[in-house]
């Protein structure tokens, strides 16, 4: 009797073993498959034709909406323009050294979905 169910034990561990290892190959091929392929987030757009929402919702910088998701200083939810919100971009590695230096918080205008109508201000860098 306890040979029986070591035996059966046995089988049952080397089935968990042996599906295990499929298993784990098969989600791995599905990482890897994953991770080649940007997830691409379709926003919304106004009628200018500007995407709007949430940059935590982008893949990457890149893949950020033209309008990003907002609160103003006084809570007021709205959109930062994504060009508003980087701000100058320095042309050398010593324009790059000398803004950083000099970087404070500066007050970007906040829009309404439109990408026209100012709704409030925010500020970048605090």
């Amino acid at each position: 009797m306890f040979k029986r169910v070591l035996f059966i034990s046995g089988i049952l561990v080397l089935g968990m073993v042996i599906g295990n290892f499929f298993l784990s190959n098969s989600l791995a091929d599905n990482i890897d498959d994953n991770s080649k392929h940007e997830i691409e987030i379709a926003y919304p757009q106004n009628e200018k034709g500007q995407t709007y929402g949430s940059a935590l919702d982008a893949p990457s910088y890149e893949g950020e909406p033209d309008l990003i998701k907002a609160y103003g200083i006084d809570g007021t939810i709205g959109y930062v323009k994504k060009e508003d919100l980087d701000g100058p971009m320095p042309k050398t590695p010593e324009e790059a050294v000398r803004l950083s230096k000099e970087a404070k918080p500066r007050e970007i205008p906040l829009y309404d979905v439109d990408g026209e109508t100012i709704i409030g201000k925010f500020i970048v860098g605090e």
